[in-house]
């Protein structure tokens, strides 16, 4: 039997995957700021989404072949997968309502079913509202989640980017 050895992807070698998961890990910077980012780790040939100590919690991602419209959504559902089941928080989760978001094509109602093929647009993290359920709203394409967040938390990000920008 092999050995668990999982690797650390080699910078360059899923430049897609890579690209997606630099969106996501822009998420979590503004949402679980003390987290470092999320890393991309390699078994048999498969390739995870994984929290800083290389562990991760979904299925292997498939390099996407160059047709493939977007690999962001595989990553992302990925990248929360993992947070949530490793760090045992939901994330990403909505500011206003404190519960967790999905993943989802921008605009979907709150009677979406789910994926297919007529699904297109901006993937965003969707948030089905409070308890009645009517105030179900986008929250943020994947990778903006920074300028959803309410406030304060929004003006200490610009003040850190300006800051690292100087």
């Amino acid at each position: 039997m092999k050995p668990f050895d999982p690797q650390r992807a080699e910078p360059g070698r899923y430049p897609r995957l890579e690209a997606a998961l630099a969106t996501v890990n822009r998420d979590l910077a503004a949402t679980l700021p003390d987290q470092p980012p999320l890393r991309l780790m390699v078994w048999e040939e498969q390739v995870y989404v994984a929290v800083s100590d290389g562990s991760w919690h979904h299925n292997g991602l498939q390099e996407p072949d160059a047709d493939a419209p977007d690999d962001l959504g595989i990553v992302a559902d990925a990248a929360q997968e993992t947070v949530t089941e490793r760090l045992w928080q939901a994330w990403p989760v909505c500011p206003f309502h404190k519960i967790g978001t999905h993943l989802r094509p921008e605009g979907t109602a709150v009677d979406w079913e789910g994926w297919n093929d007529g699904d297109s647009g901006r993937l965003v993290w969707w948030c089905r509202g409070g308890t009645a359920g009517g105030d179900c709203h986008d929250l943020a394409p994947v990778g903006e989640l920074a300028g959803a967040l309410p406030g304060k938390r929004r003006r200490e990000l610009r003040c850190g980017e300006r800051g690292r920008s100087a």
